[in-house]
């Protein structure tokens, strides 16, 4: 993860309402282990981090100016340092009107990750630890945690400037919280959402689904293919990365790596080429399979409490939506 360049500054803003003081670096941060270790214990947090949004930069405007400091930024008509300086004076202010939340240390960096390249943009909170030395003597220090992020957004600047019509190279947490505490983050990146990840990720487990039954698969490669679409999708979310829908077609079948991807083509699910898979849909997306004295039953562990549904008392299954191969073939058996 090569850092091209990477800067922290510092947001002294108590709880008790006093006015924040800003503490702005005088330089960048030299590339070493310390900062390099720093940006990927960030990353595998933020990658890991469920309740993300996917969106697109709003116009360039006074509200919005962070898109036009960085444009600046990548023509090369500005350093890093004074855009991270803009962009940290800009969230101090914003840090004050919304008058709810403390302030803390902010990260910006420019990484590169294969021939992609990101900015990262957090706020660090420090915590105390202890540390003992050769001596056996103990001191507290202070040091930046790296396992919270309440505050966070990454922006794909590959993405932003060789498709400008994308709708999802800003991705950022959004709170459980609501709007009103992290909208003045989402306000300072100038974001508006652009893609519903966890909507995507449902109509591309249907698209499966539907995939799966056309195909009339044996049950051993139906689930198969489905723990390949688990798998695929979940080191995609580690990574920080999108699934692609004609990587997935590949991998689910080998020998036609183009049938996944022609039938969603050829269906009207409206997926975009690249999907930002949600974490928790994803892991929903299970098999229950069972097979005893000539009957075999297999169906997608989302499909419980909709086209199946589980009698726990009587031991039943009553299914809804009986596949029409299997619905001739029971008209054809009672007719005879």
């Amino acid at each position: 993860m090569p850092i091209h360049h990477a800067v922290i500054h510092q947001i002294d803003k108590k709880p008790d309402g006093s006015p924040a003081v800003l503490h702005l670096a005088g330089a960048t941060i030299p590339t070493s282990a310390a900062i390099e270790n720093l940006l990927h214990d960030v990353a595998d947090t933020y990658n890991a981090k469920q309740g993300k949004a996917w969106g697109f930069f709003h116009g360039e405007s006074g509200a919005y100016p962070l898109s036009g400091w960085l444009s600046k930024y990548m023509a090369g008509s500005i350093e890093f340092i004074d855009l991270t300086r803009e962009a940290a004076q800009h969230l101090t202010r914003l840090m004050e009107e919304s008058n709810l939340t403390v302030g803390g240390h902010v990260l910006f960096a420019h990484y590169q990750q294969g021939m992609t390249e990101y900015l990262a943009i957090a706020i660090l909170h420090q915590v105390e630890t202890v540390s003992v030395a050769t001596d056996l003597s103990v001191a507290v220090s202070r040091n930046l945690d790296t396992t919270t992020l309440s505050f966070a957004a990454r922006i794909c600047l590959s993405e932003w400037q060789n498709n400008p019509k994308s709708r999802q190279y800003i991705s950022f947490i959004k709170s459980k919280s609501g709007k009103k505490i992290s909208g003045y983050f989402q306000d300072f990146i100038g974001c508006q959402e652009g893609v519903d990840g966890p909507g995507e990720t449902r109509t591309l487990l249907k698209a499966f689904s539907d995939f799966i039954e056309s195909e009339d698969l044996p049950e051993e490669s139906a689930r198969e293919k489905t723990q390949t679409l688990v798998d695929y999708a979940t080191i995609q979310t580690k990574r920080g990365e999108p699934v692609t829908l004609e990587e997935l077609s590949e991998l689910i079948d080998e020998d036609r790596p183009k049938a996944f991807y022609d039938h969603i083509s050829n269906k009207d699910y409206g997926l975009s080429q690249e999907i930002p898979a949600d974490k928790r849909t994803i892991n929903q997306f299970r098999r229950f399979t069972g097979r005893a004295e000539g009957l075999s039953i297999s169906f997608e562990a989302h499909l419980l409490g909709t086209k199946v549904e589980f009698d726990q008392e009587a031991g039943t299954l009553m299914i809804k939506g009986v596949p029409t191969q299997l619905v001739d073939q029971l008209k054809r058996s009672t007719a005879a």
